[in-house]
């Protein structure tokens, strides 16, 4: 259950977004709800037609829906093009979370060189290195490590228990959520003879404005130049960037995705959970990858979709599937002896 931080009118919360509504704009909104659980002080919103009927028996002070749901609902309706978009928005106002505020914990470990801005907030045995430049109003939770000569620009955040290593530059209003290494070694390896040997990873890695890194993802540094993800980009929890990737502006990635070195990611791409990469391909702009595929070779033509997965079967439709995927090589010649023979 949410507690209550703030409480609005209607026609304030309209007023503030920019958004038409129909119903009482004195109604007061203290929270958000989903469709089936919001009280009558909390807004919900419709942006999933599979939830339409749910909309029918809201009890919701208000729903944020589109022109063509207004007829269904039957609260208060704050009347929006994109639902999601105002909901996400809208969030922020009623987020119960503690606000952090600026100040250094007596336990942190700050080197005479670092720079600290101003308004910056150093949580419980953080670890600022020497050289760092951490810039105003930066927060940086207990736990995290930021090794030699990081930079961390104006509003970034380090959750907690984040490890950043050296050389690593962080643009402004950056997010990294607890547990993120980034910076680490890059899997560089020569093999000689019988034995491995490893490659110095003397590059580092570059992280633009405005970019999200979700819980336990790890990206590692460049083996010779930086890994680069440039602004905007959002990654979700247990990511995988390994040396040299680059990550076009814009792009999303969901859980578990894996990107192998010196993989070219253009913008405004869309990878889904689980998906990977082999190095040294290149993906083109808005390229969506659903879940579980992988890609093996570049991806010229802007704007497409891939796909490689096998959607799960009962165990007795599968075992025949892959009877019959075993047999499709003979069938393949068989096919093509046919046509041979009958002159296509």
């Amino acid at each position: 259950m949410q507690t209550p931080i703030c409480s609005i009118r209607l026609s304030e919360l309209a007023e503030k977004f920019n958004l038409p509504f129909e119903g009482n704009g004195d109604t007061l909104i203290d929270g958000i709800g989903t469709l089936s659980e919001a009280t009558g002080t909390q807004i919900s919103f419709l942006s999933n037609s599979a939830y339409r009927e749910q909309l029918k028996t809201t009890r919701a002070a208000a729903v944020i829906v589109s022109a063509d749901d207004v007829k269904n609902c039957p609260v208060n309706a704050l009347i929006s093009e994109a639902p999601y978009v105002s909901y996400a928005r809208m969030a922020g106002l009623f987020d119960p979370r503690r606000l952090t505020k600026p100040g250094l914990h007596s336990s942190a470990s700050i080197d005479s060189t670092a720079t600290i801005g101003r308004g910056v907030h150093i949580g419980a045995n953080a670890v600022i290195g020497p050289g760092c430049d951490i810039a105003d109003a930066c927060i940086i939770g207990p736990g995290c490590v930021l090794m030699a000569d990081c930079q961390l620009g104006i509003g970034s955040r380090l959750v907690a228990n984040v490890t950043i290593c050296e050389g690593v530059r962080i643009g402004q209003r950056t997010t990294i959520h607890p547990g993120a290494i980034v910076g680490s070694d890059g899997f560089g390896l020569a093999f000689d003879k019988d034995h491995w040997v490893k490659i110095p990873q003397i590059g580092s890695v570059q992280i633009g404005n405005d970019c999200e890194i979700g819980a336990n993802t790890t990206i590692d540094r460049g083996a010779i130049g930086d890994t680069i993800i440039e602004d905007d980009v959002r990654l979700d929890n247990l990511v995988q960037i390994a040396h040299n990737v680059e990550v076009g502006a814009h792009t999303a990635m969901a859980a578990r995705v894996g990107i192998s070195g010196s993989t070219k990611i253009g913008k405004y791409c869309m990878f889904g959970g689980r998906s990977s990469t082999v190095g040294h391909i290149r993906i083109a702009d808005r390229t969506t990858v659903t879940g579980n595929s992988v890609i093996t070779k570049s991806i010229e033509q802007p704007g497409t979709t891939w796909s490689c997965t096998i959607p799960a079967q009962p165990m007795r439709e599968w075992n025949r599937t892959l009877v019959h995927l075993r047999k499709l090589e003979t069938l393949t010649r068989r096919v093509l002896n046919l046509e041979k023979q009958s002159g296509k």
